[in-house]
């Protein structure tokens, strides 16, 4: 872990030299990763300011998103899966959550995410966060239409599905996991950075999905004014980027590709 020299308790969390979590523990709204700001700006759309969500998150890292929503929606229900059991004592110790009084409500625990997903109830979730990197790859066992079917079954009839994806043209992962979506729900976006989206250079695209139709105009607003400026691809534009790609079931799934030598590398 790195501190942060112009922010007295705040910590950069790097695993294999990339960065994986930033945390401000004097600040949980503040959010360093533009892919977070992007997650956290759905989590904002998704119910009215304040509104509890019961959130199931695959991949914990440092805790950034369930402090974030601790912090901007109070009294939500958060169950956090993260399977590396080391990373997870890491961040106990050295980061410890707030403390549970009935504001934080966030339960952690050391498992694979596919399985935590599978043995959840039905309809338990308002939202699923998937962050999940084995090193810099999305594990292929998460990149299956299965695991999206998955998905549907432990989120309620108008929740929502959001992830956190990398890939580079001609996006051949990132096209199979739209595909795998949108055989499952009604309603995909993305949310990725124009020189991402144009092939420009390797980097984090948002995925969301839900039955129910999706704040796209918000949304757009949201990325469209951060620091980084995004775009939100929907409709007609995302089945242009989806053309012939297929579902991948487990069979063939295979893990997210390799970044680039440098591509999230710190300093």
């Amino acid at each position: 872990m790195l501190p942060d020299v112009d922010r007295p308790r705040a910590w950069l969390l790097t695993v294999d030299g990339a960065p994986q979590s930033y945390v401000d523990l004097d600040a949980p709204t503040h959010l360093e990763f533009e892919y977070v700001r992007r997650l956290a700006h759905v989590l904002d759309e998704l119910a009215a300011p304040g509104q509890p969500l019961d959130v199931l998150h695959l991949g914990g890292g440092a805790m950034t998103l369930p402090r974030y929503l601790a912090a901007t929606r109070p009294h939500s229900r958060q169950n956090v899966i993260e399977a590396d059991r080391g990373l997870l004592a890491l961040v106990t110790e050295a980061l410890p959550l707030p403390d549970d009084d009935g504001i934080g409500g966030i339960a952690v625990r050391a498992q694979d995410a596919r399985t935590a997903l599978e043995e959840a109830p039905e309809a338990s979730a308002d939202v699923i966060v998937a962050d999940v990197f084995g090193g810099s790859r999305v594990p292929a066992h998460l990149t299956s239409v299965e695991y999206a079917r998955a998905a549907d079954r432990v989120l309620r009839a108008d929740g929502c599905y959001i992830a956190n994806l990398a890939d580079s043209a001609p996006f051949e992962f990132l096209r199979s996991q739209l595909a795998n979506f949108a055989t499952v729900f009604e309603h995909l976006a993305l949310i990725a950075e124009p020189s991402v989206l144009r092939g420009r250079r390797f980097g984090n695209a948002v995925l969301v999905a839900s039955h129910a139709e999706l704040p796209i105009a918000p949304l757009a607003r949201r990325a469209a004014a951060d620091a980084f400026p995004a775009r939100v691809e929907h409709g007609t534009a995302l089945r242009r980027l989806i053309a012939d790609a297929l579902p991948v079931r487990d069979a063939e799934a295979v893990a997210s590709p390799c970044p680039p030598a440098g591509a999230f590398s710190v300093g």
